[in-house]
């Protein structure tokens, strides 16, 4: 175990590198730049003037681009500086991200949450009671789910109870330290919305992979000598069948951070997904570069917990 472990941190190294490659030239392929957006804001001040040159020396765009990427990524491994932000003072790209995340990961974990809760219990009962109207029931939910887009959903719930009732969803971002009942309230419904969008397959899935290990011949043997259905279900079928599942929830996190780039647009969340949409659209390289570069360590990591997983859930799997 500990040697594959060893191994994977190894192979993270060139796929980190890679991105850090695509998403520093992706930045530069982006019609406009930095640059225009600092004209702009200097020419609609009142005597405000404009030095192209000057201000591209500033922030280090007259250097060859390998040149610029070279000196990123060294500030990044020698001292743990993912940079500083050009259209903001003083603002580096880590305190933008220490004050996003905590918005990103309180609405993903209760999206995951919520998918979880809707789908493996509804799953598994459809798979131990095939073809009743529960499991028609369930199906028909998750096929709603899986065909309903999240932002529609989003749309729809931000639109017309403000006009049939007078309600609308707060707001105004109320941090989980400051009130911890309107924080889980403001929250509930864009993450209800999230999982909703991902419950739907877990749920199929689930269901898939029960009847298929029902149907095993060590579940006949576990049936025969008399267990009750709570555990060969708990016991004997859901473990075994949870292996995908997990596979699939490790899949998520990205989705979860695609997601949150619209939701958090839509329910006013200063999260991570809102902070790259408005530094994508004004071009400020350093913190679009800094969120996809942090985002992809914590998919790579997130899809190493996932692997290793496997071996609690199955004990016949083994690392070496």
């Amino acid at each position: 175990m500990a040697s594959y472990i060893v191994r994977r941190l190894l192979y993270i190294i060139p796929t980190l590198f890679l991105v850090t490659v695509v998403v520093f030239c992706t930045m530069r392929f982006v019609p406009g730049d930095i640059v225009d957006e600092i004209a702009r804001q200097a020419m609609g001040t009142i005597g405000g003037s404009f030095d192209r040159e000057a201000i591209e020396h500033e922030l280090g765009l007259d250097k060859p681009p390998p040149i610029q990427y070279a000196e990123w990524i060294g500030n990044i491994v020698l001292h743990g500086n993912l940079g500083e932000s050009f259209l903001k003072k003083n603002v580096t790209v880590l305190g933008e991200l220490k004050r996003a995340l905590p918005v990103t990961l309180e609405l993903g974990i209760l999206a995951i949450l919520i998918a979880l809760i809707l789908a493996i219990p509804s799953g598994v009962y459809s798979a131990i009671r095939q073809n009743s109207f529960g499991d028609l029931l369930g199906r028909s939910f998750a096929i709603m789910c899986i065909a309903v887009p999240s932002f529609w959903i989003a749309i729809m719930v931000l639109i017309y109870p403000s006009v049939w009732w007078n309600w609308s969803p707060p707001i105004p971002y109320i941090p989980i330290t400051e009130d911890l009942g309107k924080n889980l309230i403001q929250f509930i419904i864009p993450a209800t919305i999230m999982g909703m969008g991902m419950s739907g397959m877990t749920m199929r899935l689930t269901r898939t992979m029960m009847v298929d290990v029902l149907r095993q011949d060590y579940i006949r043997t576990a049936w025969a000598k008399g267990l009750r259905e709570r555990t060969v279900v708990m016991k004997h079928v859901l473990k075994n069948a949870l292996i995908p599942v997990v596979t699939l929830v490790g899949l998520y996190i990205p989705g979860v951070i695609g997601g949150a780039v619209i939701i958090e647009q839509l329910f006013v969340l200063p999260g991570v997904g809102r902070l790259a949409l408005e530094s994508l659209n004004a071009r400020d390289y350093p913190i679009v570069s800094g969120v996809n570069l942090f985002l992809s360590v914590v998919i790579v990591f997130a899809n190493l917990a996932v692997d290793l997983t496997y071996s609690y859930l199955d004990p016949r799997i083994k690392y070496r």
